[in-house]
């Protein structure tokens, strides 16, 4: 990654949490201020203030320099002294129900900005690549299940799947599951011919996987053109541009394999790293040898993959394999709801999955992984940003649901009880609260911070 890409990199975090933190911070803020309560500072980032301004109600406004969060500071007797006058203002003195809303509403902020950003989605439209089945892993569930090549996916489970972004969404409700799953199949081209239905059936699928591909591990090969093996792009220092491979050459072979388009020499490259491969190469009309050592990289799981630093020659996809999907303004809008719904169960499924280890907790994500996707989102466009957005939110969302103190949940949790008893739960009570949650959520920081480091 070059200064340009970290730089791009690190703008497109520094938004994205930005927008996230303000509108979660905001839901705080709206609904503290319409229940009377005296808000005294609203933060968006942790550390020193590099900003600050005041609003003409005397409410401090601060952009801090760490960006990982923020906060809604308000007036408490039990976090300093209230006037007399003042007393009727404060967080602490508010009926529960008020309390509980001013909790809720961050949450809240996050689900409504996922249903907008999707709307928007929807409305600007999404282009997507048809998922039509370019091939069946021998003996895997696909195949034992009939699913055949040529034919389009159209629905998973009774669920409509017009793109691969679909399907993977309704595959992964299933991890760590034993069921059987049907798959609506159509020929491709021919919508208006009856829907075929394949009965996947799935043991204990994927457990404890720390790496998880749901085509791959259903058996399924997504079509793409052929694309040649020939060099397109050859990037500084890498293994390619070290063994003398130029732009223009085509990779005819491997140690004496022959080499039948891109995505077979990539898949050939993955397979040998830090090992010397024989590759004979067309040049101009001419043929030659060259030896490739790829360099070796390891991914999340501890797989060692090689790679040389090269790119495919541009193409285009054939414009009968790519879809455009748009609605109106109301259409999208049930679309974006039935999407964050989905999401938002997806979430909480993975949580719980995680909590009893069906799910590896090597999937945890810490703010680098966060920045590359970011980063990654707003070049590839505004529909993928939107989705990305949408998708971070809701975690976001839910995540500060959690009966975890410290986070908007434990808050609920306190509250809730406090209707239940009929009194407030006790300061030595929360204080205890607060140590083991801020302990739970700080380990789960160097977890998810481990995991991103180990991507690198």
């Amino acid at each position: 990654m070059g200064p340009m890409e970290i730089v791009q990199t690190i703008l497109a975090f520094i938004v994205t949490i930005g927008l996230l933190v303000s509108i979660h911070e905001y839901g705080h803020f709206w609904v503290a201020r319409r229940c009377g309560i005296k808000v005294l500072r609203f933060s968006i980032g942790f550390g020193k203030p590099l900003f600050t301004w005041h609003d003409r109600h005397g409410i401090e406004f601060v952009i801090a320099m760490i960006p990982l969060g923020g906060y809604v500071k308000m007036l408490d007797e039990r976090e300093g002294p209230v006037t007399e006058e003042e007393k009727g203002q404060a967080f602490n003195n508010q009926s529960v129900y008020a309390r509980i809303a001013v909790v809720m509403a961050g949450p809240l902020a996050n689900f409504l900005l996922a249903i907008v950003a999707l709307w928007l989605m929807y409305l600007v439209g999404i282009k997507t690549v048809v998922p039509v089945v370019g091939d069946v892993i021998p003996e895997s569930p696909a195949a034992v299940a009939g699913v055949d090549a040529g034919f389009e996916v159209v629905s998973v489970d009774g669920r409509s799947t017009p793109s691969w972004h679909a399907i993977n969404m309704a595959l992964l409700a299933l991890l760590g599951e034993s069921t059987q799953v049907t798959i609506g199949l159509k020929p491709f081209g021919q919508l208006d011919e009856a829907t075929q239905y394949s009965d996947v059936h799935l043991s204990h699928w994927l457990i404890g996987e720390k790496s998880i591909d749901p085509l791959h591990s259903l058996g399924v090969v997504p079509w793409h053109p052929d694309v040649p093996a020939v060099i397109g792009q050859i990037l500084e220092n890498g293994a390619a541009e070290k063994a003398g491979l130029l732009i223009g050459d085509a990779v005819l072979s491997v140690n004496g394999q022959s080499i039948h388009d891109w995505q077979h020499w990539v898949e050939t490259v993955r397979d040998n790293p830090d090992i010397a491969m024989q590759i004979e190469l067309e040049r101009g009309g001419d043929r030659r040898s060259v030896t490739v050592v790829p360099d070796e990289k390891m991914l999340a799981d501890g797989e060692k993959i090689g790679y040389i630093g090269a790119g495919a020659v541009p193409f285009e996809w054939p414009t009968d394999r790519l879809r455009n999907i748009s609605y109106g303004a109301v259409d999208a809008l049930g679309a974006a709801v039935g999407d964050t719904w989905r999401l938002t169960t997806l979430t909480l499924d993975s949580i719980r999955k995680m909590v009893i280890g069906l799910v590896s907790i090597k999937h945890l994500s810490g703010p680098i992984t966060i920045a590359k996707v970011a980063g990654a989102s707003f070049k590839s466009g505004l529909e993928s940003f939107l989705s990305f957005l949408a998708m971070l939110s809701v975690s976001l969302g839910v995540l500060n649901l959690l009966p975890i103190p410290v986070l908007d949940g434990g808050h609920l949790l306190y509250c809730l009880a406090e209707l239940v008893s009929g009194r407030p739960v006790s300061e030595r009570v929360q204080m205890i609260g607060v140590r083991v949650g801020m302990t739970f959520i700080l380990g789960l920081m160097l977890v998810a911070l481990y995991n991103d480091l180990s991507r690198l």
